[in-house]
């Protein structure tokens, strides 16, 4: 498969498949889940990152175990809507993904996802930092995979 836009990856799922949602960090990878109608959008696990293939090895083994049909990485875009480094680190992960897998994967703006988080976690949730370091990344992936599936849910409703 390829990169695909996110109001399209839907469409490339077969019946029962689901998304996996990306938070794609330097130390760990946030994983979320969605739901086989692709509604809701569940915190699933933190990775923690080592070597590339490790990373990749263990993807595949939870989009084989889960039912994955489909990949929504969150795009660190900048404040002012530009593409820096970390944009361009991500994008390449999508690329060597894609080079050991066939599965579509779209990019999903994430701007201001890890900060929401941790906003609600300290405010609403009242979390130590300690917790709150443990659980940041899957609930960014949430955020993530959440805002995507919403704004597919909208795109494809009119």
């Amino acid at each position: 498969m390829a990169v695909t836009e996110i109001n399209a990856i839907l469409g490339l799922l077969k019946p029962g498949q689901r998304l996996l949602g990306l938070d794609i960090g330097a130390k760990t990878i946030g994983l979320a889940l969605s739901d086989v109608l692709a509604m809701l959008a569940t915190p699933m696990e933190t990775i923690r990152r080592t070597k590339f293939t490790a990373d990749a090895e263990r993807l595949a083994e939870i989009i084989e175990t889960v039912g994955i049909g489909g990949l929504v990485l969150g795009l660190p875009v900048q404040m002012d809507g530009t593409e820096g480094p970390s944009c361009q680190s991500v994008r390449q992960f999508a690329d060597n993904l894609l080079g050991k897998m066939d599965i579509p994967i779209a990019f999903w703006d994430e701007r201001l996802s890890t900060s929401a988080v941790q906003r609600v976690l300290i405010d609403e949730a009242d979390m130590t930092r300690k917790r709150r370091a443990e659980v940041v990344d899957k609930m960014a992936a949430a955020y993530i995979l959440q805002g995507a599936l919403d704004f597919i849910k909208t795109a494809n409703a009119g």
